[in-house]
């Protein structure tokens, strides 16, 4: 069986290396041109149509490149959710993604968690005319008694071979293996698309059952295309983020991650044992996570020998290009035999047609709001955003439960903020100012395709559930003048906010869980004073939680949830029926009284990092004597508040 493996070895003959460039694009999430769509404003850091350019330089640089994308590539932008709610596709049309992606010669693709946004047969449909394979080994019409005997919804690998020339001009040909996996948890968090239709393995027992296999059909190198971040060291069944785990695994010769939507490598994976940010290797391995929404361009640059009819890895250099610095990204033009056509304007072409139809689409009017809302300052309770869909999603409930027996149980409403900062950046806030309200204004306002659903959860599971969001701040240290309140690696759409309920926040207890939902400690809490009508929450007490299909089905790890207590999953789409609450008020009033307060920390003060758009809004937190501490290198507004 060929191993290959990163050999550094002075004595080699460098005029018959072969330099071959893997190039990434992950988590694209339907930005194809360079545009905010939710601010209706070019944004020129991010884009395929952009990221094209970078792809076209790339190649022309190195005389043989792979370019591959690590799926989520199909929802994410108003552009995704017009191709699939208004425009449809039929059998033959072409999804301007794979539209895009044909022009670009991608070599390889696989499938992220978002693929299944919009159902299944829209996604085979958007995939059916790719020129290019699509692997996944993970997910499967059917699972079998072991991970080679599944019925898989793609092919699992494909061997690619390919031409190459060494330094010297001479050709030589190389088969590549390319294999596919994605977090096992889609079919929870799109349970109501895929129940009783797809199936999934644990992604680091697929791998390790057909990495043999490419070996053993031919593969020179293997090549995983993992939609997953960098999580635990050590493996449990159906990890989310198993990127340690996978690069253990022997026969594997180079990572193309992401999901977590960051960029490896980067300092904040310093820490992390078999991690080595200086090379870009985990577990030794070449890995690379180009960031999201087109804005990066991942590279594994290899220089490869040829030596006893087999291939080895001598050399490996892992880098991402950014869009935001691509004047300055690009070594000197290559030399003209090694050009390659320029993709980058049709690419542009492709893309344009959909941005046009878009934009007309999303400037509809549909009302008016007197209130200006956005998510500035959401983790201090104040926020019109959270508070409009809120009420939305708890009367499409209350009027669908009406005349059932769950009717007369407490209502409360469960929500997020969608944009809140974050690894989305200083850009990555809802807001909207007070008058005219368009299509546009309720994809800024909700960016997920989540139906409407509602469960019944009991008292201490509603307790629960608010640790599970509360555990988003920091510990805040009396008597400290300066600390950060957000811890930055807790995702903004975990922070849940309930509607109908009175409670307090210790921000000087340390927090029950995770990140990632995994208990801490049973005996952390920081909730305080919760009361539903002015009286205590009785743990044994019921209540309707209204919330998404995405959180009932038990994505986030929050207590109580899933299938076993929901008890409406409409097909309704929460952006739907925000748009027929809009349109039935008219004329938006929201009054806003927060359901939580941070309770007061002696002498301690905090730093909140939001938008520099929230300068006209300071007011809004009076209470927390609100003074500006510049902005971040990553353009965030740091603001001081007093606790």
């Amino acid at each position: 069986m060929k191993q290959s493996r990163i050999d550094v070895t002075s004595g080699l003959d460098v005029r018959t290396a072969v330099d071959l460039r893997i190039m990434e694009t992950t988590d694209l999430h339907v930005n194809l041109h360079p545009y905010d769509y939710y601010a209706d404003c070019p944004n020129p850091d991010l884009g395929l149509a952009r990221l094209a350019e970078l792809v076209d330089q790339a190649r022309q640089q190195v005389p043989n490149c792979l370019l591959f994308d690590n799926g989520d590539f199909l929802q994410g932008t108003p552009v995704g959710d017009y191709i699939a709610y208004e425009m449809g596709l039929k059998e033959g049309d072409l999804h301007p993604v794979t539209d895009a992606m044909n022009a670009m010669r991608y070599d390889a693709i696989t499938l992220g968690n978002h693929e299944f946004n919009y159902g299944l047969d829209f996604l085979m449909k958007s995939i059916a005319l790719a020129d290019f394979p699509v692997v996944s080994s993970n997910i499967l019409r059917g699972l079998g008694g072991t991970p080679r005997a599944d019925r898989h919804l793609v092919k699992p690998y494909q061997l690619l071979q390919r031409d190459v020339v060494d330094r010297s001009g001479q050709p030589h040909t190389i088969t590549i293996g390319v294999l596919g996996v994605a977090p096992p948890q889609i079919t929870i968090w799109e349970r109501q698309h895929l129940h009783g239709r797809i199936q999934t393995r644990d992604m680091v027992e697929a791998t390790r059952a057909w990495v043999p296999e490419m070996r053993e059909a031919g593969a020179d190198l293997v090549v995983l295309l993992a939609h997953t971040g960098i999580g635990a060291i050590r493996h449990t069944d159906h990890m989310e983020n198993a990127i340690v785990p996978l690069a253990g695994i022997e026969g594997v010769d180079l990572i193309l991650s992401g999901h977590s939507h960051q960029v490896f490598p980067s300092r904040i994976f310093a820490d992390i044992p078999g991690v080595d940010i200086e090379r870009g290797t985990v577990c030794g391995k070449p890995t690379v996570m180009s960031g999201f929404f087109g804005s990066h361009l991942g590279l594994i640059d290899l220089q490869l020998s040829h030596e006893g009819g087999e291939w080895r890895v001598f050399d490996a250099r892992v880098s991402n290009r950014a869009l935001r610095d691509a004047a300055q990204s690009f070594a000197p033009e290559a030399p003209r035999r090694t050009r390659t056509p320029l993709r980058s304007p049709k690419v542009r072409k492709i893309v344009a047609r959909a941005h046009e139809a878009v934009l007309q689409n999303i400037r509809t009017p549909i009302g008016h709001t007197e209130t200006p809302i956005n998510s500035f300052f959401a983790f201090l309770g104040q926020s019109a955003a959270t508070s409009l869909v809120a009420e939305a999603q708890r009367a499409f409930v209350a009027r669908h439960l009406e005349g059932t027996d769950l009717a007369g149980l407490p209502m409360i409403s469960s929500v997020s903020p969608s944009k809140a900062g974050g690894l989305g950046g200083p850009r990555n806030f809802t807001n909207i100012a007070a008058g005219p309200l368009t299509l546009r204004s309720l994809a800024d306002l909700y960016i997920y395709p989540n139906r409407v659903a509602a469960s019944r959860l009991s008292g201490a599971e509603v307790a629960l559930w608010l640790e599970r969001s509360v555990s988003a701040y920091h510990v805040i240290n009396p008597e400290v003048e300066e600390q950060y309140l957000m811890d930055p690696s807790f995702p903004g759409y975990n922070f849940e906010i309930l509607y109908g309920l009175d409670y307090e926040v210790d921000l000087t207890a340390p927090a029950r869980f995770a990140g990632d939902g995994s208990e801490i400690s049973p005996e952390h809490s920081r909730i305080r004073n919760l009361t539903w009508n002015g009286a205590p929450v009785d743990p044994d007490a019921e209540f309707i939680v209204c919330t998404n299909s995405f959180r009932a089905q038990g994505a986030g790890g929050f207590a109580g949830t899933g299938p076993h207590s929901i008890v409406l999953e409409h097909l309704a789409i929460t952006r739907d029926i925000l748009r027929d609450y809009v349109t039935d008020k008219g004329t938006l009033t929201i009054p806003h009284r927060p359901p939580f307060r941070l309770q007061s920390v002696k002498g301690a003060s905090a730093i909140l990092r939001t938008s520099v758009a929230a300068l006209d809004y300071l007011e809004a937190i009076a209470e927390f004597s609100p003074e500006l501490s510049g902005v971040d290198k990553r353009g965030f507004l740091r603001v001081k508040v007093q606790l």
